[in-house]
């Protein structure tokens, strides 16, 4: 048997490339388009092939696709070697910290804690600060934050089912510091009610049932709600007193958040603004400009890039325009670059010679849904977008949007 097994993996080695390529393709086009079919073929093809040179590939293709399928056994197969080999993926490392703990097993939770210790420092790498604008900062903060909290909180449910309770309460407890949150509030509670400290509990699981989090379900909340009269009634004799502890607990929670939006706002004054009078423009001289300082003006919007041929050609119109409003205060025009690499501003301003303010998109692209360069949006007094004018008719540019202004005064 052992000769068997020798020769046929002596044969194996021995197969030239293009015989796997025609294998992998014959298997994956059997599996149609069922995705367990698909996952299925590619373990078939990698037990044909073991040396197979695309073995790192196909390994890291079905840890992916055992995420999107929710197929644990699959993902705790292939998931640690990829991050064994390729280094450490948060998606990854998160997911399968999160199968692990399903259960209080020992064992489980030891290898659990392994990966969120390994989640922790992916967190650490996030270099937050070092992002090119103050929109990537504040989406670098966010993902830091949140995987740094949801690394603390696996290992405080790995340490409680450890028995290591005290680092379980302390992990929550910073886990919830670094990004509130309903899972983190809740570990806290559950590690502390299992020290039967429910006069200390019992706040934390009204946190984590007050708190506004979008990760948190329905029924979770609804478990959380039973277990807070449990606890209640088991501390106090009955439920009284519970609803205003609850109204604490959401004043306190209420708060939490509304202290992290403002953190979060110092590094993007445009974080969650959903309003574009609200938003705050940076200006390539290094002031910034917050469009509520224009209310009760009409504003033009002219989203433009140095890249853009018609830019170019629209900017003497844009000037006429400009210069037919000239005197009028109550008409403000905002040159707005969208630029992703903003060093190359000023040089094509002084290499044209157009002398004029500009400032950054700075997300406001986006929550206008500007697609296409050049666009000119219009603004009324009242903070209404009047007109968007996607692109320019040459011989018509200038009058069509001298007309869209008169509108948009009109409309006090």
């Amino acid at each position: 048997m052992i000769l068997s097994a020798a020769v046929l993996l002596a044969a194996m080695l021995a197969q030239e490339p293009a015989e796997e390529e025609a294998h992998l393709s014959r298997v994956l086009a059997e599996a149609s388009t069922s995705t367990v079919d698909y996952l299925r073929a590619l373990e078939k093809h990698l037990e044909r092939f073991p040396k197979s040179n695309r073995r790192e590939e196909i390994e890291r293709t079905l840890a992916k696709a055992a995420i999107e399928t929710r197929d644990d056994r699959r993902l705790l197969i292939y998931g640690p070697r990829v991050v064994d080999r390729e280094g450490d993926s948060p998606e990854l490392l998160e997911r399968m910290a999160i199968v692990l703990l399903r259960t209080d097993d020992k064992a489980k939770s030891d290898r659990a804690r392994d990966f969120a210790r390994r989640l922790e420092r992916a967190a650490s790498a996030i270099q937050w600060k070092d992002g090119p604008t103050a929109r990537v900062r504040w989406k670098l903060r966010q993902d830091h934050d949140r995987t740094l909290g949801k690394a603390l909180v696996y290992q405080s449910r790995a340490a409680g089912n450890l028995g290591e309770i005290e680092a379980a309460v302390e992990l929550a407890s910073r886990s919830y510091s670094v990004y509130p949150g309903a899972e983190a509030a809740r570990e806290q509670a559950r590690w502390l009610a299992r020290q039967e400290k429910l006069g200390e509990a019992i706040p934390r699981l009204a946190d984590a049932f007050a708190i506004p989090d979008a990760d948190a379900s329905e029924a979770e909340r609804a478990r959380d709600r039973v277990r807070l009269g449990e606890w209640h009634r088991k501390a106090h004799g009955s439920e009284i007193g519970l609803g205003d502890l609850i109204l604490a607990a959401y004043d306190r929670t209420a708060k939490a958040i509304d202290s992290r939006r403002a953190e979060l706002r110092r590094i993007d004054p445009n974080a969650e603004v959903t309003d574009p009078m609200q938003f705050t423009l940076g200006g390539l001289d290094g002031k910034a400009l917050a469009l509520t300082s224009l209310r009760g003006k009409v504003i033009v919007l002219d989203f433009w890039a140095t890249w853009c041929t018609p830019c170019r050609a629209q900017h003497p119109l844009y000037e006429a325009v400009i210069k037919k409003y000239a005197g009028r205060p109550e008409v403000v025009f905002l040159n707005i670059s969208t630029d992703q690499d903003r060093s190359v501003v000023k040089p094509f301003l002084e290499e044209n010679g157009w002398k004029k303010t500009v400032y950054f998109e700075d997300g406001l692209q986006t929550l206008l849904r500007v697609t296409n360069i050049p666009t000119t949006i219009v603004i009324n007094p009242r903070g209404e977008i009047t007109s968007r004018m996607i692109g320019f008719l040459p011989d018509r540019f200038a009058a069509m949007l001298a007309e869209r202004i008169d509108i948009a005064l009109a409309e006090r």
